[in-house]
């Protein structure tokens, strides 16, 4: 990772790829205080672009390329691990979408995440709290986008309860308005099925409770607009009573071409009414009378995120040590393990091509959680780790890393299964997996008496380890363990060779 002088500016980047549009926010960190010093949005559509086989259409993938090639010139200078770009429910929704992540990052010359639903109501929770200017114990958090709706209840900088509905402005305003009519029949069919998405999550919202209730993003700010517009004041609030006077107002019109609505942005207009009806829901569910407005949302939670990354407080590192703590995982173990894979990586990284932070990160995490499958049953605890890590929410983590570090654990020992489906045989994964195994091996004693130095050499295919002579004559036994996992690698792009010096 780069490193700054205390006090000296540096600029951070997060663009959010939505599902409706395009969010990219870039601020100055002095010392690990934020100014925002740029903003671009661009309304992409890229969920309206979806067809019946959750594939992008060649127009929406041109837009939204198009639109990335003019981001990249305002992201290719700065440092990879400054930016964060993360895509949200289309791209979790398109069946295409690694196609379309890879000409992504190409144009923008940085790493493209998916994030899951729950990492998406996490960042943005952390965004919201960060915007307001309030010590109220308890929030509610609710977050209208494209394709989805994040509710998130938490105190403070904390968030407790996360849900990821699947409805948002665009997919709501696809299904019931496509056609351009605003009946009332429409608006109510589309509240009732946003009402059906959460009849199994706001009674316990509900029972929870909460201080204040807040709206995020784009949908909100345009209701807040057009309220503001259409009542001449400066707004902080949505109120419901408001909410159906914009429903009204549209039905009158009949149609969206006939619609007007003074503060409404042109560039919305098109995913008004679902959003509206999402709006209209939201309030109805969970008995509200108004929300509170927040300028804070996703690309600014990113930011503050990637700030904790920048200056050493990783959300994803206090996901593991919980993760240790929930799975009573031996941690002076876990930390030798993680010492000698860290410590063989540091000699192979030039000839491995494994020189990335993010691989050294990675490396160490999975070591940390190698044993966490233990906990369900010691019989093929490789296997119960590497699923778990696959299927749990793991906050920090995109689901590219947790797949990776899923692939990890479950590698680490016995078989080295890359004909599963489920593991990731990207040859850096590959090698981590390797060096993971070599350090597991190297540890199966569970001895507290440290190792003697181990030196390592690799190149393409081949990793050797050199140890000393008379430490393996007086350790048979992992001398066997080394001979058996030189016989484990020979179905490994890795050959390993064992020397005595």
């Amino acid at each position: 990772m780069a490193e700054f002088a205390s006090g000296v500016a540096h600029q951070l980047a997060a663009l959010d790829l939505g599902s409706n549009s395009f969010h990219l926010i870039v601020a100055q960190d002095t010392s690990g205080r934020l100014q925002v010093v740029d903003r671009i949005k661009e309304m992409v559509r890229l969920g309206e672009g979806l067809d019946a086989q959750q594939r992008l259409s060649a127009a929406a993938r041109q837009r939204a390329l198009e639109c990335l090639e003019r981001f990249g010139q305002r992201l290719r200078h700065l440092h990879d691990e400054n930016v964060r770009i993360v895509g949200t429910n289309a791209l979790r929704k398109a069946r295409d979408a690694d196609a379309f992540i890879a000409e992504a990052e190409r144009r923008l010359g940085h790493r493209v995440e998916i994030i899951s639903g729950r990492e998406e109501a996490r960042l943005i929770y952390l965004g919201v709290s960060h915007a307001l200017e309030d010590n109220h114990d308890r929030r509610l958090v609710i977050d209208i986008g494209g394709g989805s709706t994040e509710l998130i209840l938490g105190r403070r900088f904390r968030p407790e309860i996360m849900e990821s509905l699947y409805m948002g402005c665009v997919s709501v305003s696809s299904k019931r308005f496509q056609d351009g009519v605003l009946s009332k029949r429409a608006f109510r069919t589309a509240i009732n099925e946003c009402l059906q998405e959460l009849e199994s999550v706001s009674a316990q919202y509900r029972s929870a409770g909460w201080d204040v209730a807040i709206g995020a993003s784009g949908t909100m700010l345009a209701v807040r607009s057009v309220l503001a517009g259409l009542h001449g004041d400066d707004l902080r609030h949505v109120e419901a009573a408001g909410v159906q006077g914009i429903i009204d107002r549209m039905v009158e019109a009949g149609r969206l071409d006939r619609v007007e609505l003074p503060g409404l942005p042109p560039e919305r207009r098109a995913v008004f009414p679902g959003g509206v009806a999402v709006v209209a829901a939201l309030l109805e569910s969970l008995g509200l009378q108004s929300l509170r407005v927040s300028d804070g949302a996703l690309r600014e939670g990113l930011l503050y995120d990637l700030l904790g990354r920048v200056h050493h407080q990783d959300t994803r590192d206090q996901s593991v040590r919980n993760l240790m703590s929930r799975y009573h995982i031996d941690e002076p173990h876990a930390k030798r393990v993680r010492d000698i894979a860290l410590s063989l990586l540091a000699q192979v990284a030039a000839p491995w091509g494994l020189q990335s932070p993010e691989d050294r990160l990675l490396l160490a995490w999975a070591a940390d959680l190698h044993e966490i499958g233990m906990d369900i049953a010691h019989s093929q605890y490789h296997k119960h780790g590497g699923y778990l890590l696959a299927h749990m929410d793991l906050p920090g983590f995109s689901r590219l890393d947790q797949s990776q570090l899923a692939s990890l654990v479950r590698l680490h020992r016995r078989k080295f299964a890359v004909e599963d489906d489920s593991i990731s045989t990207e040859g850096r994964i590959l090698g981590l997996a390797v060096l993971l195994r070599l350090a597991v091996v190297l540890h199966r004693s569970r001895s507290t008496v440290p190792l003697p130095h181990i030196a390592a050499s690799g190149k393409s295919g081949q990793i050797t380890l050199r140890l000393p002579k008379e430490w393996l004559d007086k350790h048979p036994l992992t001398k066997l363990d080394l001979q058996e996992e030189a016989d484990y690698l020979d179905n490994s792009p890795v050959v390993l060779k064992v020397k005595a010096v």
